[in-house]
């Protein structure tokens, strides 16, 4: 048995508790030690390198950065350029970039979406009240009297005992359904996780459930708590052209009209087929649910006009210097949304946040690998991905066509959307409990005076939101932290308010703008332990698992031939 096997097989016991992150680093440490005085560790990462991508990226000139636009090419040929001028190196074929085939969908005005109904037909304004799409590869799509079947929230989790498509044929019908998953309506911790959020909650899921049922549309009813965000953030996520990796079936298995309905409309149709939309959801949530026929039926069409491309992720690695099979992974989505169709004034999300931050950080952690006195032992390699906002499909293709193995991939570290504002007294740890990575960031953290803690809003789902999401299916272990909350100026106050106020004006929308003199003292710190954690495994023979119960342990496992 070999030193790696003999690792692996002592971690069967770890498992890091979600409420107990902050006590991981004593638990493991030879010795209890108190807390560091915040600011004793002196930041390795550079806070004007990482300032100065921040700007930049986020400025008109890139429009934008959507994927196969003309934002795009100024984007990659800015990395690249960083890249090269760190002294990175280029992974596969000699070229810094791994180009993503993608398909743009562009629905030609106007979608329609039109509900029968015993009180007369209730027509949809795009935009208004509803937005619906398609991901079929094709010039047009339509529905025509299509029953509509309230289906609760849309699952099948035989795991959890779960059905709302039982006993129901769903060939030509339109599937009403909620967001979340029952158990945050409830708050019921026997329910699915109660308040935290499965992939079963998720939107995406909804619609490739619906397909997988045989169902002709598949209509999910938005309400902004369950949602994690406002109606505002799903026009300007769906109104706008679509990409979509190119697909040899041009996507037939999906069903033919995806989209959204305002909670108030959804109200309406069950109210005129003589139900109360409070009274099912409630039962939605109750075991045994069963799907509901309504008294109405969906009429509508999308056109398209298609126009095939590429994209690019950009990738870039500092070699090991002992263990170079090996490799230790930092990730970003560089796109964003563009620019809005028409209108007046500021048309450009220049996504500052979203992503330009995550970039940053992942070139200011190459800038700092680069100043070290000594190159790691094992290949430590930069990702920018394309296509996250269109559904993490660079960090998609890449996991299907890995440019080093995913087994020999030790650990990737995702940055997204770091939130302007000062140093905290914590971060956040999304998807707390998931994996051993989290001791090493307890640890790291420790020595800062910083608390790992969950994130929040468990709720919302974001571990299914980023890129990292792509890694850990694969079963490679992630790690996902965020900004904290606990503000060392204004307390936990004015981090709540400040990120309530991002969500609410800014997230997806053309206010993500960066501004001289704005404070990113909370994301650098986010930043700099990311890069210590690395660079410690980067120099270690370890290789970090997913914690006993995690959903994402047997793949690590089949992928490095262990546990079967």
């Amino acid at each position: 048995m070999n030193v790696l096997h003999r690792l692996s097989d002592s971690r069967r016991l770890l498992a890091v508790p979600v409420l107990s992150l902050a006590l991981a680093a004593a638990a493991h440490a030879d010795a209890p030690r108190p807390p560091a005085p915040q600011g004793s560790v002196a930041p390795q990462v550079s806070a004007q390198v990482y300032e100065r991508h921040i700007a930049a990226l986020a400025d008109d000139a890139f429009e934008g950065r959507k994927p196969a636009s003309a934002g795009e090419e100024k984007t990659v040929a800015y990395l690249v350029d960083e890249f090269r001028k760190l002294g990175a190196q280029p992974i596969g074929g000699g070229s810094y970039v791994q180009s993503v085939p993608l398909v743009e969908i562009a629905p030609l005005p106007e979608p329609e979406l039109v509900f029968s109904t015993p009180r007369g037909p209730q027509a949809t304004a795009f935009g208004v009240d509803a937005v619906v799409f398609t991901k079929r590869q094709v010039p047009a799509v339509a529905i025509e009297d299509s029953p509509v079947v309230f289906v609760g929230h849309g699952v099948v989790a035989p795991e959890y005992g779960w059905n709302d498509y039982a006993g129901l044929d769903m060939k030509g019908k339109t599937a009403l359904i909620l967001i979340n998953d029952p158990g945050y309506a409830t708050g019921d911790d026997t329910l699915f996780r109660g308040r935290a959020l499965t992939y079963y909650g998720r939107w995406t899921y909804k619609f490739e459930e619906a397909a997988r049922q045989g169902a002709a549309a598949a209509i999910i009813v938005h309400e902004t708590e369950p949602a994690a965000y406002g109606w505002a953030t799903v026009v300007n996520s769906w109104a706008n052209p679509q990409l979509d990796m190119q697909s040899a079936d041009a996507r037939a298995g999906r069903v033919a009209i995806e989209g959204w309905v305002t909670r108030e409309r959804a109200a309406a149709l069950l109210a005129a087929s003589g139900h109360d939309f409070e009274t099912l959801k409630k039962a939605a949530s109750t075991r045994g649910f069963k799907p509901v026929p309504l008294d109405v039926r969906a009429s509508g069409r999308v056109r398209n006009v298609l126009r095939k491309s590429s994209s690019a992720n950009v990738l870039a690695a500092f070699p090991g210097s002992r263990r170079p099979g090996e490799y230790v992974f930092f990730v970003a989505h560089w796109d964003h949304l563009g620019r809005t169709q028409g209108g007046e004034g500021d048309q450009t999300f220049n996504g500052a946040v979203d992503n330009a931050t995550g970039v940053a950080g992942v070139l200011a952690i190459a800038d700092a690998f680069r100043r070290a006195r000594a190159r790691p032992d094992r290949t430590v390699v930069f990702l920018a991905v394309t296509a996250e906002e269109q559904g993490l499909l660079g960090s998609e293709y890449y996991v299907a066509h890995p440019l080093v193995p995913l087994a020999k991939t030790v650990a990737v570290f995702n940055m997204d959307a770091l939130y302007f504002g000062g140093p905290t007294r914590d971060v956040r740890v999304v998807g707390a409990g998931a994996s051993e990575l989290e001791r090493y960031l307890a640890e790291e953290a420790a020595r800062r005076g910083i608390t790992p803690v969950p994130e929040s809003q468990p709720e919302k789902g974001h571990f299914y939101r980023s890129d990292h999401f792509n890694f850990a299916q694969a079963g490679v272990p992630a790690l996902y932290v965020k900004t904290g909350i606990d503000d060392v100026d204004g307390g936990p106050a004015m981090g709540q308010a400040r990120e309530a106020d991002y969500v609410a004006r800014r997230y997806h929308q053309v206010g993500d703008n960066y501004e001289p003199g704005v404070q990113l003292g909370g994301g650098l710190e986010v930043v700099d332990l990311l890069y210590a954690i690395g660079s410690r495994l980067a120099n270690e023979t370890s290789f970090p698992d997913w914690n006993v119960g995690s959903e994402f342990r047997a793949a690590r496992d089949r992928s490095r031939g262990e546990r079967p």
